[in-house]
Protein backbone atom coordinates (compact mmCIF):
# COMPACT_ATOMS: atom_id res chain seq x y z
CA UNK A 1 0.00 0.00 0.00
CA UNK A 2 0.87 3.90 -0.27
CA UNK A 3 2.91 5.84 1.93
CA UNK A 4 1.49 8.91 3.46
CA UNK A 5 2.23 11.29 -0.03
CA UNK A 6 -0.79 12.83 0.75
CA UNK A 7 -0.05 14.21 3.91
CA UNK A 8 0.04 18.22 3.69
CA UNK A 9 3.35 19.21 2.46
CA UNK A 10 3.14 22.58 3.81
CA UNK A 11 2.59 22.07 8.08
CA UNK A 12 1.03 26.17 8.14
CA UNK A 13 -1.46 25.59 5.64
CA UNK A 14 -3.50 23.27 8.76
CA UNK A 15 -5.86 25.34 10.01
CA UNK A 16 -7.32 22.75 12.15
CA UNK A 17 -4.90 23.03 15.26
CA UNK A 18 -5.71 26.51 15.39
CA UNK A 19 -9.10 25.85 15.86
CA UNK A 20 -8.54 22.81 18.03
CA UNK A 21 -6.47 24.84 20.70
CA UNK A 22 -8.99 27.45 20.96
CA UNK A 23 -12.19 25.06 20.98
CA UNK A 24 -10.87 21.88 22.85
CA UNK A 25 -13.97 21.85 25.28
CA UNK A 26 -16.35 21.99 22.06
CA UNK A 27 -14.17 19.65 19.68
CA UNK A 28 -14.66 16.95 22.26
CA UNK A 29 -17.78 17.77 22.99
CA UNK A 30 -18.93 17.07 19.10
CA UNK A 31 -16.27 14.27 18.70
CA UNK A 32 -18.29 11.99 21.74
CA UNK A 33 -21.54 12.98 19.39
CA UNK A 34 -19.59 10.80 17.20
CA UNK A 35 -19.08 8.36 19.46
CA UNK A 36 -15.24 8.77 18.42
CA UNK A 37 -13.59 6.28 20.64
CA UNK A 38 -10.01 8.49 20.19
CA UNK A 39 -11.02 11.49 22.53
CA UNK A 40 -7.76 11.63 23.98
CA UNK A 41 -6.31 12.31 20.61
CA UNK A 42 -7.28 16.52 21.26
CA UNK A 43 -5.03 16.34 23.97
CA UNK A 44 -2.13 14.71 22.16
CA UNK A 45 -2.48 17.22 19.11
CA UNK A 46 -2.89 20.37 21.76
CA UNK A 47 0.60 18.69 23.19
CA UNK A 48 2.86 17.87 20.02
CA UNK A 49 1.54 21.39 18.93
CA UNK A 50 3.30 22.87 21.99
CA UNK A 51 6.39 20.93 21.94
CA UNK A 52 6.22 22.07 18.05
CA UNK A 53 6.26 25.70 18.59
CA UNK A 54 8.84 24.87 21.33
CA UNK A 55 11.17 23.66 18.46
CA UNK A 56 10.18 26.09 15.97
CA UNK A 57 11.44 28.53 18.37
CA UNK A 58 14.50 26.88 19.32
CA UNK A 59 15.21 26.63 15.72
CA UNK A 60 14.44 30.31 15.19
CA UNK A 61 16.54 31.48 17.71
CA UNK A 62 19.20 29.27 16.42
CA UNK A 63 19.10 30.42 12.80
CA UNK A 64 19.40 33.96 14.00
CA UNK A 65 22.12 33.36 16.12
CA UNK A 66 24.14 32.12 12.54
CA UNK A 67 22.68 34.65 10.28
CA UNK A 68 24.04 37.15 13.06
CA UNK A 69 27.50 35.49 13.18
CA UNK A 70 27.36 35.22 9.52
CA UNK A 71 27.23 38.96 9.21
CA UNK A 72 29.56 39.31 11.78
CA UNK A 73 32.31 37.31 9.99
CA UNK A 74 31.99 39.49 6.93
CA UNK A 75 32.60 42.48 8.52
CA UNK A 76 35.59 41.26 10.77
CA UNK A 77 37.38 40.40 7.14
CA UNK A 78 36.55 43.81 6.17
CA UNK A 79 38.63 45.06 9.08
CA UNK A 80 41.41 42.80 8.53
CA UNK A 81 40.57 41.39 11.57
CA UNK A 82 40.99 37.65 10.46
CA UNK A 83 41.78 35.68 13.72
CA UNK A 84 38.26 36.97 15.04
CA UNK A 85 36.71 36.30 11.91
CA UNK A 86 37.66 32.61 12.59
CA UNK A 87 36.57 32.39 16.22
CA UNK A 88 33.27 33.40 14.51
CA UNK A 89 33.11 30.86 11.75
CA UNK A 90 33.58 27.96 14.32
CA UNK A 91 30.63 29.48 16.43
CA UNK A 92 28.92 29.79 13.28
CA UNK A 93 29.92 25.65 12.49
CA UNK A 94 28.65 24.60 16.08
CA UNK A 95 25.60 26.42 15.90
CA UNK A 96 24.83 24.91 12.51
CA UNK A 97 25.56 21.34 14.22
CA UNK A 98 23.30 21.74 16.93
CA UNK A 99 20.68 22.80 14.46
CA UNK A 100 20.56 19.59 12.94
CA UNK A 101 19.07 17.58 15.47
CA UNK A 102 16.41 21.07 16.37
CA UNK A 103 15.51 20.55 12.48
CA UNK A 104 15.27 16.74 12.39
CA UNK A 105 13.20 16.39 15.54
CA UNK A 106 11.31 19.74 14.37
CA UNK A 107 10.19 17.64 11.28
CA UNK A 108 9.67 13.94 13.04
CA UNK A 109 6.99 16.18 15.70
CA UNK A 110 5.23 17.98 12.16
CA UNK A 111 4.48 14.84 10.65
CA UNK A 112 3.26 13.47 13.75
CA UNK A 113 1.05 16.12 14.46
CA UNK A 114 0.09 15.65 11.08
CA UNK A 115 -0.76 11.89 11.16
CA UNK A 116 -2.80 12.87 14.58
CA UNK A 117 -5.08 15.35 12.76
CA UNK A 118 -5.85 13.00 9.83
CA UNK A 119 -7.29 10.52 12.66
CA UNK A 120 -9.86 13.41 13.36
CA UNK A 121 -13.44 13.12 11.54
CA UNK A 122 -15.73 16.28 11.18
CA UNK A 123 -17.03 17.69 14.09
CA UNK A 124 -21.10 17.39 13.62
CA UNK A 125 -23.31 19.96 13.18
CA UNK A 126 -25.55 20.64 16.43
CA UNK A 127 -28.43 19.38 14.09
CA UNK A 128 -27.21 15.87 14.30
CA UNK A 129 -28.68 13.79 17.17
CA UNK A 130 -26.94 11.66 19.72
CA UNK A 131 -26.66 8.19 18.86
CA UNK A 132 -23.89 4.93 18.57
CA UNK A 133 -25.64 3.17 15.42
CA UNK A 134 -28.18 3.36 12.65
CA UNK A 135 -30.86 2.32 15.09
CA UNK A 136 -30.60 5.65 16.65
CA UNK A 137 -31.10 7.64 13.40
CA UNK A 138 -34.46 9.81 13.07
CA UNK A 139 -37.26 8.85 10.29
CA UNK A 140 -37.52 12.79 9.02
CA UNK A 141 -40.72 11.66 6.57
CA UNK A 142 -41.54 9.21 4.21
CA UNK A 143 -43.27 8.99 0.98
CA UNK A 144 -45.01 6.50 -1.57
CA UNK A 145 -47.01 4.09 -0.87
CA UNK A 146 -45.71 -0.17 -0.41
CA UNK A 147 -47.12 -2.28 -3.00
CA UNK A 148 -49.64 -5.40 -2.48
CA UNK A 149 -47.56 -7.71 -4.61
CA UNK A 150 -48.95 -11.36 -5.83
CA UNK A 151 -48.62 -14.42 -3.63
CA UNK A 152 -45.84 -15.83 -6.19
CA UNK A 153 -43.94 -12.89 -5.63
CA UNK A 154 -39.79 -13.23 -5.42
CA UNK A 155 -36.58 -11.30 -4.47
CA UNK A 156 -35.11 -10.04 -7.36
CA UNK A 157 -32.28 -12.29 -7.59
CA UNK A 158 -34.58 -14.61 -8.92
CA UNK A 159 -36.31 -11.99 -11.11
CA UNK A 160 -33.35 -11.44 -12.54
CA UNK A 161 -32.53 -15.16 -13.09
CA UNK A 162 -36.34 -15.60 -14.30
CA UNK A 163 -36.15 -13.15 -17.41
CA UNK A 164 -32.67 -13.12 -18.06
CA UNK A 165 -31.58 -9.58 -16.88
CA UNK A 166 -28.45 -9.99 -14.72
CA UNK A 167 -26.64 -12.44 -14.35
CA UNK A 168 -24.28 -13.24 -11.24
CA UNK A 169 -22.72 -16.33 -11.64
CA UNK A 170 -21.24 -14.81 -15.14
CA UNK A 171 -19.84 -12.21 -13.00
CA UNK A 172 -18.73 -14.36 -10.42
CA UNK A 173 -16.25 -16.38 -13.01
CA UNK A 174 -15.10 -13.51 -15.26
CA UNK A 175 -14.15 -11.33 -12.00
CA UNK A 176 -15.70 -12.88 -8.47
CA UNK A 177 -18.57 -11.95 -6.17
CA UNK A 178 -19.88 -8.64 -6.10
CA UNK A 179 -19.47 -7.93 -9.83
CA UNK A 180 -22.71 -8.84 -11.96
CA UNK A 181 -23.43 -9.07 -15.76
CA UNK A 182 -26.31 -6.77 -17.12
CA UNK A 183 -27.73 -8.57 -19.69
CA UNK A 184 -30.51 -7.67 -22.87
CA UNK A 185 -33.05 -5.22 -21.08
CA UNK A 186 -31.24 -5.41 -17.65
CA UNK A 187 -28.61 -3.63 -19.51
CA UNK A 188 -30.93 -1.23 -20.99
CA UNK A 189 -32.55 -0.37 -17.88
CA UNK A 190 -29.45 0.51 -16.75
CA UNK A 191 -28.59 2.92 -19.46
CA UNK A 192 -32.16 3.96 -19.26
CA UNK A 193 -31.68 4.96 -15.55
CA UNK A 194 -28.08 6.30 -15.44
CA UNK A 195 -29.55 9.09 -18.87
CA UNK A 196 -32.59 9.81 -16.69
CA UNK A 197 -30.77 10.83 -13.91
CA UNK A 198 -28.18 13.14 -15.32
CA UNK A 199 -30.82 14.74 -17.57
CA UNK A 200 -32.84 15.23 -13.94
CA UNK A 201 -29.54 16.74 -12.71
CA UNK A 202 -28.67 18.82 -15.56
CA UNK A 203 -31.99 20.30 -16.09
CA UNK A 204 -31.59 21.26 -12.23
CA UNK A 205 -28.70 23.29 -13.12
CA UNK A 206 -25.65 21.22 -12.40
CA UNK A 207 -22.97 20.80 -14.98
CA UNK A 208 -22.18 17.47 -16.15
CA UNK A 209 -18.56 16.04 -16.09
CA UNK A 210 -17.31 12.97 -16.92
CA UNK A 211 -14.36 12.32 -14.65
CA UNK A 212 -11.26 9.76 -14.09
CA UNK A 213 -12.41 6.74 -11.89
CA UNK A 214 -9.10 6.46 -10.66
CA UNK A 215 -7.49 9.02 -8.59
CA UNK A 216 -4.11 9.41 -7.07
CA UNK A 217 -3.06 9.82 -3.53
CA UNK A 218 -3.87 13.59 -3.12
CA UNK A 219 -7.35 13.73 -4.87
CA UNK A 220 -8.11 11.08 -2.31
CA UNK A 221 -6.32 13.25 0.97
CA UNK A 222 -8.69 15.75 -0.77
CA UNK A 223 -12.23 14.31 -0.31
CA UNK A 224 -11.33 12.66 3.05
CA UNK A 225 -11.16 8.99 1.78
CA UNK A 226 -7.36 8.74 2.76
CA UNK A 227 -6.80 7.72 5.16
CA UNK A 228 -10.11 7.06 6.78
CA UNK A 229 -11.35 4.71 4.13
CA UNK A 230 -7.69 3.65 2.35
CA UNK A 231 -8.88 -0.12 3.28
CA UNK A 232 -12.00 -0.17 1.41
CA UNK A 233 -10.83 1.05 -1.64
CA UNK A 234 -8.66 -0.92 -4.53
CA UNK A 235 -5.57 0.09 -5.03
CA UNK A 236 -3.38 -0.34 -8.63
CA UNK A 237 -0.18 -0.54 -6.98
CA UNK A 238 2.02 -0.01 -10.30
CA UNK A 239 0.43 3.37 -10.53
CA UNK A 240 -0.52 4.07 -7.11
CA UNK A 241 -3.76 4.95 -7.96
CA UNK A 242 -7.17 4.20 -6.58
CA UNK A 243 -10.17 2.99 -8.01
CA UNK A 244 -13.20 5.91 -6.96
CA UNK A 245 -15.65 4.75 -4.08
CA UNK A 246 -18.14 7.99 -5.65
CA UNK A 247 -17.86 10.39 -8.42
CA UNK A 248 -17.61 12.68 -5.19
CA UNK A 249 -14.01 12.44 -5.29
CA UNK A 250 -12.65 13.27 -8.68
CA UNK A 251 -15.62 16.01 -9.13
CA UNK A 252 -14.87 17.85 -5.95
CA UNK A 253 -11.45 18.06 -6.78
CA UNK A 254 -11.85 19.94 -10.22
CA UNK A 255 -11.70 23.00 -8.19
CA UNK A 256 -8.79 21.53 -5.95
CA UNK A 257 -6.36 24.75 -5.07
CA UNK A 258 -8.49 26.98 -6.88
CA UNK A 259 -9.66 30.82 -5.81
CA UNK A 260 -13.18 31.08 -7.52
CA UNK A 261 -14.91 34.15 -8.06
CA UNK A 262 -17.78 34.53 -5.29
CA UNK A 263 -20.12 35.76 -8.42
CA UNK A 264 -19.65 32.35 -9.46
CA UNK A 265 -21.36 31.03 -6.53
CA UNK A 266 -22.63 27.94 -6.01
CA UNK A 267 -20.78 25.77 -8.04
CA UNK A 268 -23.28 22.87 -9.43
CA UNK A 269 -21.38 19.39 -10.90
CA UNK A 270 -22.83 16.02 -11.35
CA UNK A 271 -21.81 13.06 -12.65
CA UNK A 272 -22.08 9.50 -13.63
CA UNK A 273 -19.52 6.84 -12.77
CA UNK A 274 -18.84 2.76 -12.10
CA UNK A 275 -18.16 3.19 -8.07
CA UNK A 276 -15.97 0.68 -6.38
CA UNK A 277 -15.55 -0.55 -2.78
CA UNK A 278 -14.14 -3.62 -1.70
CA UNK A 279 -16.57 -3.64 1.22
CA UNK A 280 -14.23 -5.56 3.17
CA UNK A 281 -16.26 -7.84 5.89
CA UNK A 282 -19.28 -7.82 4.20
CA UNK A 283 -21.62 -11.34 4.47
CA UNK A 284 -24.44 -12.28 5.01
CA UNK A 285 -27.73 -12.27 3.87
CA UNK A 286 -27.70 -8.64 3.26
CA UNK A 287 -25.12 -9.37 0.41
CA UNK A 288 -27.41 -11.03 -1.86
CA UNK A 289 -28.04 -9.75 -5.47
CA UNK A 290 -27.18 -6.24 -5.98
CA UNK A 291 -27.86 -5.31 -1.95
CA UNK A 292 -23.71 -5.15 -1.59
CA UNK A 293 -21.58 -5.09 -4.89
CA UNK A 294 -18.46 -4.00 -5.73
CA UNK A 295 -18.98 -2.97 -8.74
CA UNK A 296 -21.75 -0.35 -9.00
CA UNK A 297 -23.45 2.17 -10.92
CA UNK A 298 -24.00 5.67 -9.65
CA UNK A 299 -24.78 9.26 -10.50
CA UNK A 300 -23.84 11.66 -8.12
CA UNK A 301 -24.00 15.76 -7.49
CA UNK A 302 -21.66 18.08 -5.93
CA UNK A 303 -22.18 21.93 -5.05
CA UNK A 304 -19.54 24.41 -3.73
CA UNK A 305 -21.39 27.09 -2.01
CA UNK A 306 -20.84 30.22 0.49
CA UNK A 307 -20.31 28.86 3.77
CA UNK A 308 -23.44 30.74 4.95
CA UNK A 309 -25.88 28.90 2.62
CA UNK A 310 -24.67 25.56 2.76
CA UNK A 311 -27.28 24.41 5.15
CA UNK A 312 -30.06 25.97 2.90
CA UNK A 313 -28.33 23.83 -0.09
CA UNK A 314 -28.51 20.90 2.32
CA UNK A 315 -32.11 20.84 2.50
CA UNK A 316 -32.84 21.78 -1.40
CA UNK A 317 -30.68 18.71 -2.09
CA UNK A 318 -31.96 16.30 -0.05
CA UNK A 319 -35.65 18.08 -1.95
CA UNK A 320 -34.02 17.33 -5.24
CA UNK A 321 -33.51 13.71 -4.37
CA UNK A 322 -36.60 13.55 -3.07
CA UNK A 323 -38.61 14.74 -6.35
CA UNK A 324 -36.38 12.13 -8.34
CA UNK A 325 -37.41 9.12 -5.74
CA UNK A 326 -41.26 10.43 -6.13
CA UNK A 327 -41.07 9.94 -10.37
CA UNK A 328 -39.82 6.47 -9.67
CA UNK A 329 -42.76 5.44 -7.67
CA UNK A 330 -41.37 3.70 -5.21
CA UNK A 331 -42.24 4.21 -1.14
CA UNK A 332 -38.98 5.72 0.39
CA UNK A 333 -38.23 7.42 3.57
CA UNK A 334 -35.31 9.82 4.67
CA UNK A 335 -33.72 9.88 7.80
CA UNK A 336 -31.31 12.41 9.79
CA UNK A 337 -28.19 10.38 10.52
CA UNK A 338 -27.04 10.06 14.26
CA UNK A 339 -23.56 11.34 15.26
CA UNK A 340 -22.44 7.44 15.24
CA UNK A 341 -23.88 6.74 12.02
CA UNK A 342 -22.18 9.15 9.93
CA UNK A 343 -19.67 9.35 8.00
CA UNK A 344 -16.05 10.29 8.59
CA UNK A 345 -16.24 13.77 6.02
CA UNK A 346 -19.70 14.53 7.12
CA UNK A 347 -20.86 16.97 9.34
CA UNK A 348 -25.10 16.56 8.73
CA UNK A 349 -26.32 13.80 6.26
CA UNK A 350 -29.64 12.75 5.56
CA UNK A 351 -30.09 8.83 3.89
CA UNK A 352 -32.96 7.91 1.72
CA UNK A 353 -34.45 4.41 1.47
CA UNK A 354 -36.47 2.33 -0.19
CA UNK A 355 -38.35 -0.03 0.87
CA UNK A 356 -38.11 -3.62 -0.86
CA UNK A 357 -41.26 -5.66 -0.71
CA UNK A 358 -39.87 -8.50 -1.91
CA UNK A 359 -37.24 -8.44 0.74
CA UNK A 360 -39.25 -7.11 3.18
CA UNK A 361 -36.53 -4.12 4.46
CA UNK A 362 -35.31 -0.84 3.79
CA UNK A 363 -32.55 -0.39 1.85
CA UNK A 364 -30.21 2.54 1.22
CA UNK A 365 -29.94 4.76 -2.26
CA UNK A 366 -28.65 7.85 -1.20
CA UNK A 367 -26.66 9.61 1.27
CA UNK A 368 -26.59 13.62 0.90
CA UNK A 369 -24.24 15.44 3.12
CA UNK A 370 -23.02 18.47 3.88
CA UNK A 371 -19.30 18.26 4.62
CA UNK A 372 -18.78 22.62 5.91
CA UNK A 373 -15.31 22.94 4.98
CA UNK A 374 -14.04 19.60 5.69
CA UNK A 375 -12.45 18.84 2.47
CA UNK A 376 -12.32 22.19 0.62
CA UNK A 377 -9.84 22.92 3.96
CA UNK A 378 -7.84 19.80 2.80
CA UNK A 379 -8.02 20.82 -1.00
CA UNK A 380 -7.88 24.46 -0.78
CA UNK A 381 -11.17 25.67 -2.22
CA UNK A 382 -11.49 28.75 -1.69
CA UNK A 383 -13.15 32.02 -2.58
CA UNK A 384 -13.36 36.49 -2.56
CA UNK A 385 -15.91 37.54 -0.01
CA UNK A 386 -17.30 40.96 -0.52
CA UNK A 387 -14.07 42.30 1.76
CA UNK A 388 -11.94 40.56 -0.69
CA UNK A 389 -11.04 38.20 1.99
CA UNK A 390 -9.90 34.57 0.99
CA UNK A 391 -12.31 32.13 2.83
CA UNK A 392 -12.88 28.54 2.28
CA UNK A 393 -16.27 27.64 0.27
CA UNK A 394 -18.38 24.31 2.07
CA UNK A 395 -18.66 21.34 -0.29
CA UNK A 396 -22.02 19.32 -0.36
CA UNK A 397 -22.47 16.21 -2.63
CA UNK A 398 -25.82 13.61 -2.52
CA UNK A 399 -26.13 10.11 -4.69
CA UNK A 400 -28.73 10.98 -7.47
CA UNK A 401 -29.24 8.37 -7.21
CA UNK A 402 -27.21 4.59 -6.92
CA UNK A 403 -28.71 1.91 -9.19
CA UNK A 404 -28.51 -1.34 -7.87
CA UNK A 405 -31.26 -1.02 -4.98
CA UNK A 406 -33.23 0.85 -7.22
CA UNK A 407 -32.84 -1.15 -9.86
CA UNK A 408 -33.76 -3.77 -7.19
CA UNK A 409 -36.89 -2.39 -5.83
CA UNK A 410 -37.94 -1.60 -9.32
CA UNK A 411 -37.96 -4.90 -10.39
CA UNK A 412 -39.50 -6.26 -6.74
CA UNK A 413 -42.56 -3.81 -6.00
CA UNK A 414 -43.29 -3.69 -9.80
CA UNK A 415 -43.38 -7.53 -10.25
CA UNK A 416 -46.67 -8.77 -11.46
CA UNK A 417 -47.78 -12.43 -12.52
CA UNK A 418 -46.98 -11.58 -16.35
CA UNK A 419 -43.90 -9.25 -15.91
CA UNK A 420 -42.34 -6.01 -15.01
CA UNK A 421 -43.72 -2.76 -15.00
CA UNK A 422 -41.91 0.42 -14.95
CA UNK A 423 -42.85 4.25 -13.81
CA UNK A 424 -44.02 6.45 -16.07
CA UNK A 425 -41.04 8.79 -15.75
CA UNK A 426 -39.16 5.90 -17.27
CA UNK A 427 -40.99 4.46 -20.26
CA UNK A 428 -39.44 7.11 -23.02
CA UNK A 429 -36.04 6.46 -21.77
CA UNK A 430 -36.48 2.84 -21.69
CA UNK A 431 -38.64 2.68 -24.39
CA UNK A 432 -41.45 0.97 -23.29
CA UNK A 433 -43.51 0.63 -20.45
CA UNK A 434 -42.00 -2.49 -19.04
CA UNK A 435 -38.95 -4.33 -18.39
CA UNK A 436 -40.87 -7.39 -19.80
Amino acid sequence: MPGNNYLCKNFQEMLDVKFIRENKDLVKERLGIRNFKEINLVDDIIELDNNRKKLQTDSDNTQSKINAASKAIGQLMAKGENKNAEIKKSEVASLKSSLEPIAEELKLTENKLNDLILRLPNLPSPQVPAGKSAEDNVVVREGGSKPQLPANAVPHWDLAKKYNLIDFELGNKITGSGFPVYINKGAKLQRALIQYFLDYNTAAGYKEFQPPIMVNEATAYGTGQLPDKEGQMYFVTEDKFYLIPTAEVPVTNIYRDEIVKESDLPIKMTAYTPCFRREAGSYGKDVRGLNRLHQFDKVEIVQLVHPQKSYNVLEEMVGHVEKLMQTLELPYRILKLCGGDMGFTSAQTYDFEVYSAAQQKWLEVSSVSNFESFQTNRMKIRFKDANNKTQLLHSLNGSSLALPRIVACLLENNQTESGINLPEALHSYFGGSSVV
